[in-house]
């Protein structure tokens, strides 16, 4: 058991990311993220914050086919990019799916706002769910009955309630879009104790990297 004088030895490393619950390199960046911290808990105490971006602000609330979105998107380059992902997400352990629907994301940013309100454990821990689900079970983002399960899962309390109103939260996400996402073009993009920058899908090995200059 670790006494007090080595907790307080230990650095704080803030990372704030932003990413969309749509956006694959998101989703393993989280993997590679959360691989680094595992190894390097014993240096650091870590405070991770997720803030909202929208890859298609527009995207329908109802969903629409993934595969036919990426097609009219994408056009030939499609399925290059499919098999391109499956063998990156094969790399973190997971198999990723492009069947089902994608669409508009703004409810699951709402309620990952809200899981925040709670803990930043429960609030990533809600952000491996929704992506867990969306990415390699065919689960649709915008669907309240697949929000509120992931929200069970980690004992956010209240959720229903909460995303019944749809202005509940939304300003707020709103504000974050503006302060955290207005400057950025791309996803995931993570900021380490307020200046050191990082955007992509990184290995674990550029986040230990990145830990280790943040703190010195």
């Amino acid at each position: 058991m670790s006494g007090t004088n080595s907790t307080s030895e230990k650095k704080l490393v803030r990372i704030d990311v932003s990413s969309d619950t749509v956006c694959p390199w998101c989703f393993v960046g989280k993997k590679n993220l959360d691989k680094a911290i595992a190894t390097s808990k014993d240096k650091y105490n870590f405070e991770i914050i997720w803030h909202p971006f929208q890859l298609n602000p527009d995207a329908p609330k109802e969903g629409i086919d993934k595969r036919e979105y990426y097609r009219r998107k994408f056009g030939s380059q499609s399925e290059r990019m499919e098999a391109r992902m499956s063998e990156v997400f094969k790399n973190v352990g997971l198999e990723y799916s492009l069947s089902g629907l994608t669409g508009n994301t703004i409810d699951s940013h709402r309620l990952i706002y809200f899981a925040r309100q709670q803990s930043l454990d429960k609030q990533h821990a809600l952000v491996e769910e929704l992506n867990i689900g969306y990415f390699t079970q065919e689960k649709y983002i915008g669907d309240p009955k697949f929000l509120l399960e992931s929200a069970a899962k980690v004992g956010i309390e209240g959720a229903e309630e909460f995303l019944k109103d749809p202005n509940n939260g939304l300003k707020e996400v709103e504000e974050e879009l503006k302060t955290y996402s207005g400057n950025i073009t791309g996803v995931p993009y993570y900021v380490i104790n307020g200046n050191h920058k990082l955007s992509g899908g990184q290995p674990p090995e550029v986040f230990l990297r990145a830990f280790q200059i943040a703190t010195t």
